[in-house]
């Protein structure tokens, strides 16, 4: 069922929205690195970043880069941006939960009329393949961040009703917090140590999450385009990691103060719920969640890869089977802080 990567890219013309983000630039390295595009197009909104980011990947040394100032809220500008393109990363979104519920008009306009920008330029510019990137608060959201991302999730999941037979095929990949991405735990928690602070706050001792590594993050989603059909919804068999052992795993001699969870957060985190996984098919290093069409040809293809998850399965960071832990889960630390610097 897999496709050949090198088949689709080398020759190819990607564009990646939000592409100077943290996924952005690990993206961009990981395609300059190992395929040949004809175009690839980073598309995002700020000038600052792609100036720095163009320090690094610059059209001399890479000739087929393209830097495409703009916002997925401008559906004119992001049609443009697309003219030529056969594959689509939209990773652009407002991400950070607190900064959403406080400019709740900001996040529906980039996350749910954005993703609507994105399935319209596509359709229109013919491209073959759109991967959108999800968030494990998308399922069973009590945040605003979460809701709007699950509404990006059902707009590129319908998508393909729209796009019909012959236009572009559209799939999410949704998975748990980025270890060091840019303002995630591990560099708060980093930045706290690093300024001699007496104790790390924890929300809550129980608290757990899916955790999964930029690297891993953008093979994952590489894998996902190769194997799409379209109208699926990947899920990453990753690790889960409480919050109180990664403080611990970052700075064993120092106190942990519990501070209380923020509005809008979990103190778990699920990926696929019980009323998901009606639809789920379980592979050997992901879950699939199906659209709700059992007469669609997208079943008998994955039937013939893996086998529907058990009647009342969830996939939640509290009842995970991996964890990270102790050693490992410090080594995985020093490791992500090596790379970053």
């Amino acid at each position: 069922m897999m496709k050949n990567l090198q088949d689709m890219l080398n020759g190819g013309s990607i564009l990646i929205t939000g592409g100077t983000g943290s996924f952005g630039k690990a993206f961009v390295r990981r395609v300059l690195q190992d395929f040949t595009p004809k175009r690839l197009v980073v598309f995002s909104r700020d000038e600052l970043k792609q100036y720095e980011m163009a320090q690094e990947f610059n059209d001399k040394s890479y000739p087929c880069i393209r830097y495409f100032i703009g916002d997925v809220r401008d559906a004119d500008r992001l049609e443009m941006a697309m003219r030529g393109i056969d594959y689509v990363i939209h990773a652009a979104a407002l991400k950070h939960v607190p900064a959403a519920e406080y400019n709740p008009f900001e996040c529906i306009r980039t996350n749910v009329h954005g993703a609507e920008n994105v399935v319209n330029a596509a359709i229109r510019r013919d491209v073959k393949q759109v991967v959108a990137l999800s968030t494990d608060k998308a399922a069973n959201p009590i945040n605003l961040y979460g809701a709007s991302k699950l509404a990006s999730d059902k707009i590129m999941i319908a998508a393909r009703n729209l796009a019909g037979a012959d236009g572009p095929r559209f799939s999410v990949v949704r998975y748990g917090n980025v270890l060091g991405s840019r303002g995630s735990v591990l560099p708060y928690f980093r930045n706290l140590i690093d300024k001699g602070a007496d104790h790390l706050p924890i929300t809550d001792d129980r608290m757990t999450r899916f955790f999964i590594t930029l690297e891993a993050g953008v093979d994952f989603v590489l894998g996902s385009l190769a194997m799409m059909v379209g109208g699926e919804i990947f899920i990453p068999k990753i690790p889960s990691v409480r919050i109180s052992a990664l403080a611990t795993a970052m700075a064993p001699d120092l106190p942990q103060k519990s501070v209380g969870i923020r509005p809008g957060e979990k103190l778990h985190e699920v990926m696929v719920t019980e009323d998901d996984a009606r639809t789920t098919i379980g592979l050997e290093d992901r879950y699939v969640i199906l659209p709700f069409l059992l007469d669609s040809p997208i079943y008998e293809k994955y039937r013939e890869a893996g086998e529907f998850v058990p009647d009342g399965f969830s996939y939640s960071s509290d009842t995970n089977v991996q964890w990270l832990k102790d050693g490992p889960l410090a080594e995985l630390v020093t490791q992500v802080e090596s790379a970053q610097r």
